[in-house]
């Protein structure tokens, strides 16, 4: 089998790997595998450092079997007949990613979605998570410092590695603000882990609404703090709120008069409940000035009513004038500025590809040998001109009904 690193050509650019060069030298030493690396000017690994692993950097890779990527493909680099592994964005319905999905189907592509590749239990074995929570919290003390002039943060992707942000932590100097991190998966415990090494004090959600505090100080929420069910019924919210999330309606207000900061790190079902309105982002006690939104799902179909757009990581917020309900020039009165990056780990690209790539290894490219994978079959979202039978509820939005 021979597999190829493809290069990122999605504009804005993205500088990860699936598979960084000393894993990819080890894993050409199995028997029947062969990888190879597209060129690229933008990696986060230069060609070199691949050479130097004594991996072949090739421009053609028409031979190649199975083509990995990191972002979406654009429709006019896509290869017919060729399996493919990339988060495509498009099983939420996306419909700026309508073409490329169509695009797969004609051209009898077998796409397999990153995003879905699931073990027996239903968890995800792989992703990019953990870094997106990490930036994401550093993006939202950034923007605070660019209101408010305090605290003092370069990027996250001015240092070459995490390790170089947590040395400057160190020193750093953060006013008392308060944060409400929602979730807590592997966003929402990177982004904790981030807050914790800043020296942010966490405290429980009970002690976050009663206390007050003259230290910086965030709480982190799960759906039992920022949900209800509509009937009023008591339930595990674990399980049913993501079993049945029609059945419940928002309960996060009471969090909004006491924060300043939040960072929603959840995974957002489209049929859940939104955290709040725009309606209610007019009231007197919206307090939040700052949201550091890692979903990135567009208003109106979003758990942020203010995330009108995605931003970048060379242009990464903008305000929302909460009376206009409309974007305008961020850090202003009346304005709520939104950090909505939705590529937030490629400003941390080495760390995050070197743990995206153990994931890989450890997880799926075993996968790739057996073509009776239960793995892979769950994930391919197209195959063999249609869709693939796990994702027969994109009938309507491949064929632009919806």
């Amino acid at each position: 089998m021979k597999v190829g690193i493809i290069r990122e050509e999605k504009i804005p650019p993205d500088s990860r790997v699936p598979l960084t060069p000393s894993q990819i030298a080890q894993l050409n030493l199995e028997d029947g595998l062969e990888i190879v690396v597209q060129h690229s000017e933008g990696r986060c690994y230069t060609d070199e450092e691949y050479r130097s692993h004594g991996v072949e950097v090739v421009e053609d890779v028409n031979d190649c079997d199975v083509l990995l990527g990191v972002k979406e493909v654009p429709v006019s680099s896509l290869i017919p007949d060729k399996t493919y592994f990339f988060f495509s964005h498009t099983i939420k319905k996306q419909s700026y990613n309508r073409k490329l999905l169509q695009a797969m189907v004609q051209k009898n592509i077998s796409m397999i979605d990153y995003e879905v590749l699931t073990d027996d239990r239903g968890a995800r074995v792989i992703a990019f998570g953990k870094f997106a929570g990490m930036v994401c919290a550093h993006n939202a003390l950034w923007t605070w410092g660019q209101r408010t002039g305090s605290p003092v943060l370069p990027r996250m992707n001015t240092f070459k590695e995490y390790d170089d942000a947590m040395l400057y932590y160190q020193q750093l100097q953060i006013p008392p603000v308060r944060i409400v991190l929602t979730g807590t998966g592997r966003v929402a415990n990177g982004a904790a882990q981030v807050l914790v090494d800043m020296g942010i004090k966490k405290v429980s959600p009970m002690h976050y609404l009663t206390t007050q505090y003259d230290h910086p100080i965030f709480t982190q929420i799960n759906s039992f703090f920022y949900t209800e069910r509509k009937d009023g019924m008591s339930t595990d919210m674990a399980s049913d709120f993501y079993s049945h999330p029609t059945d419940y309606k928002r309960a996060f207000y009471p969090f909004v008069p006491r924060t300043d900061i939040l960072i929603n790190g959840i995974y957002w079902d489209n049929n859940a409940p939104a955290f709040f309105t725009k309606e209610e982002m007019k009231r007197p006690d919206f307090n939040i000035k700052v949201i550091s939104d890692v979903t990135c799902d567009i208003a109106p179909i979003s758990s942020i009513p203010s995330t009108l757009r995605a931003t970048t990581i060379s242009d990464p917020i903008f305000g929302y004038d909460v009376m206009a309900g409309e974007e305008t020039r961020p850090h202003g009165e009346g304005v709520v500025d939104m950090m909505t990056i939705d590529n937030l780990p490629n400003e941390l690209p080495r760390d995050a590809s070197k743990a995206f790539g153990e994931m890989f290894i450890k997880h799926i490219i075993h996968e790739l040998k057996d073509e009776k994978s239960k793995m892979l079959h769950r994930a391919t979202v197209t195959k063999d001109g249609d869709l693939g039978i796990k994702f027969e509820y994109l009938r309507d939005y491949l064929k632009g009904k919806e």
